[in-house]
């Protein structure tokens, strides 16, 4: 649970880059692909990945829903950028509409008391979840994985480094 505005801001602005830059590596082509018939494709969690940072708007705050509907778009363009616009709406409705008192506080959703510090933290972990299921499925549509949390085994072979096994 956050207990600080600004510690959230720290890790919020870090993960939105991590989770852009995995948008950024998509391409149009690679939306469609799914790995098991009727389930999520790699656009529609993408564009989850946009929506859902609309859930804090339970919570009380206040910032523009994504544009675009609910169906996931046909370009990764846009919602890379769209998810670049929300995250940053997010950002600054949290720092402009709570106090550090504020994350103390707790919302009933569905019939369970969520405090507000955890419900960022919440919705941080949604983020790198969804991040890991698209990273797996971009692996499988072919597509050159972009650096998360460390590089990735095809960064480590580009820099002649004999990756751990």
């Amino acid at each position: 649970m956050f207990t600080r505005i600004e510690e959230f801001a720290v890790e919020w602005k870090n993960e939105a880059e991590i989770t852009a830059s995995v948008l950024d590596a998509l391409t149009d082509d690679s939306l469609g692909h799914e790995v098991i018939e009727g389930r999520r494709t790699l656009g529609q969690i993408a564009w989850h990945l946009v929506t859902s940072l609309h859930f804090m708007t339970s919570l009380g705050l206040v910032f523009d829903a994504p544009t675009g509907g609910e169906m996931a778009p046909a370009s990764t363009a846009f919602i890379a950028s769209e998810y670049r616009r929300i995250s940053n709406e997010l950002l600054n409705a949290v720092r402009t509409q709570w106090k550090d008192e504020t994350l103390h506080e707790s919302v009933i959703i569905h019939q369970e008391a969520w405090l507000n510090g955890g419900s960022l933290r919440f919705t941080m972990m949604h983020q790198a979840h969804h991040r890991g299921q698209m990273t797996v499925l971009m692996r499988q549509a072919g597509l050159q994985l972009p650096d998360v949390y460390g590089p990735t085994y095809d960064h480590w072979i580009e820099k002649g480094i004999a990756p751990l096994v």
